[in-house]
């Protein structure tokens, strides 16, 4: 018995000894993985490290690229589109305004009864209304029709508190969030649709003719007195509350930034010189690029598949279409090279564009998947705050006074959903620009939510612009 005794101890020494050697292997091999996935964010890190120094050679090349798309066409990465846009409103606007905002597959109109100086906005209604697929890929004459017939439902329903003078006709800002080559305040043709639209026969085409023709063909007695992007009203619609606002930027599923530029200082422009001395500029600044933005493999990557590579880099980098996009490529990345998410890869990992939900994970992996969050997150708001502070350099607003004179108040309004709801890109945004420009300047410099611009601000440019301005 002694020795059966001492055989199966050995069996169990040996035994235990095999248990304790596979999990140790276990261990160094999860201790492995484990390291790579570090190692994958700690490469994230560093290239996407944005220290002050690149973010103001990022400012200034957007500043160079700003003169350069003001003296000729084509001349720079952005268009720097000249709005038409030189009456901004003054918070003097008086009667009842309409407004259009047409940028996806849902259309809103609105209207609003303004009180002057005093009364500001004294009411205001709006609608939303869906676009039936079919009429995406009809004809200009259907969707036009289709959108006209609802607007003339909307104007019917016009109640107490909203009055038009006697003898006036009604008039509406256009938001129109498609590529337009603006020709006046009032007139743009259209360069291609985009968003799931596709109607040939519009292209090429005046939208704000094709608009009024609806609206005549539907028996509504409107003109369109201003067509806009959503930038330029956002712009307004804070210009409206604040005179100090000279430059505003959209931060959403896209970005884009307006500013209000000398008339004087815009080469290209071979018009007459506006009374107010001043032009808004839609720069497009999401085509904007520079050797001195920080990009990685999984950028290069999300840019080469994209529809339009070579394009909108700055846009791939900053906003709320793309973040979402490269988290998911770093994390299938940690996925296949360190089974972060165990030895089979989450199949929702693998499709583009969807960042869902992946469960059993422990909690020092959901902390990975944060820190990779908010490096994306943090480099874009970074890069963002930077070309605010572009901007600000090119109207000079960057520095002190040589004179002593008092700081020029500037207020930066923004809007868009990526500024309005992530707070972390939000305030790393607010805190780097006050790093950029130190603390003498960023006291005089605001950055404000201007919440509705497209909606809002449309309504108020037809106001700035309309046919009865100077009449009591």
């Amino acid at each position: 018995m002694g020795k059966v005794a001492v055989g199966a101890a050995v069996v169990c020494a040996a035994t235990a000894c095999a248990v304790a050697a596979l999990v140790v292997k276990h261990r160094m091999k999860c201790a492995g993985r484990w390291a790579r996935a570090v190692a994958i964010l700690r490469e994230l890190e560093e290239k996407c490290a944005a220290p002050a120094a690149k973010l103001k050679q990022v400012a200034d090349a957007m500043m160079v690229e700003m003169h350069a798309g003001l003296a000729s066409e084509g001349g720079s990465k952005l268009k720097m589109i000249i709005s038409f846009v030189d009456n901004l409103p003054t918070g003097d606007e008086d009667g009842l305004f309409y407004a259009l905002d047409l940028g996806g597959t849902n259309f809103r109109v609105l209207r609003i009864q303004l009180g002057g100086r005093q009364g500001r906005v004294a009411k205001q209604e709006f609608e939303e209304v869906s676009i039936p697929p079919h009429l995406m890929v009809g004809s200009s004459h259907e969707l036009f029709d289709y959108i006209a017939s609802e607007l003339a439902k909307f104007v019917s329903s016009e109640g107490e508190g909203f009055q038009l003078p006697a003898g006036r006709q009604r008039e509406l800002g256009f938001t129109f969030s498609f590529p337009v080559r603006q020709t006046s305040i009032s007139s743009g043709t259209l360069i291609k649709w985009t968003k799931g639209f596709s109607i040939e026969d519009t292209v090429g085409q005046d939208v704000v003719g094709e608009l009024t023709k609806a609206l005549e063909r539907q028996g509504v007695d409107m003109r369109v007195s201003a067509l806009v992007n959503d930038t330029i009203g956002t712009l307004a619609g804070g210009r409206y509350y604040d005179k100090d606002v000279s430059v505003a930027v959209i931060l959403g599923t896209g970005t884009n930034a307006a500013y209000v530029e000398r008339a004087n200082a815009i080469p290209k422009w071979h018009g007459l010189l506006p009374k107010s001395g001043e032009m808004v500029i839609n720069m497009e600044w999401g085509n904007f690029r520079s050797s001195h933005l920080p990009t990685t493999e999984y950028d290069n990557a999300l840019d080469s598949e994209s529809l339009n590579p070579g394009e909108q880099i700055y846009e791939k980098l900053i906003s709320g279409m793309y973040l979402g996009e490269i988290v998911r490529r770093v994390l299938l990345k940690m996925a296949t090279e360190a089974t972060l998410f165990g030895d089979k890869i989450p199949p929702k990992l693998e499709i583009p564009f969807i960042l869902r939900y992946i469960s059993s994970t422990s909690l020092k992996t959901r902390k990975l998947v944060v820190e990779v969050c908010d490096v994306v997150a943090k480099r874009g708001a970074r890069l963002a705050a930077a070309g605010v502070a572009g901007v600000l350099k090119k109207l000079g607003r960057d520095v002190a006074p040589k004179d002593g004179s008092e700081l020029q108040r500037t207020v930066v309004a923004m809007d868009g959903g990526l500024f309005e709801h992530y707070t972390i890109f939000s305030e790393c945004l607010e805190s780097t620009l006050k790093g950029l420009l130190g603390e003498e300047v960023s006291s005089a410099i605001s950055i404000v939510h201007a919440n509705d611009g497209s909606g809002l601000g449309a309504a108020l440019l037809a106001a700035s612009h309309s046919q009865y301005l100077g009449e009591s």
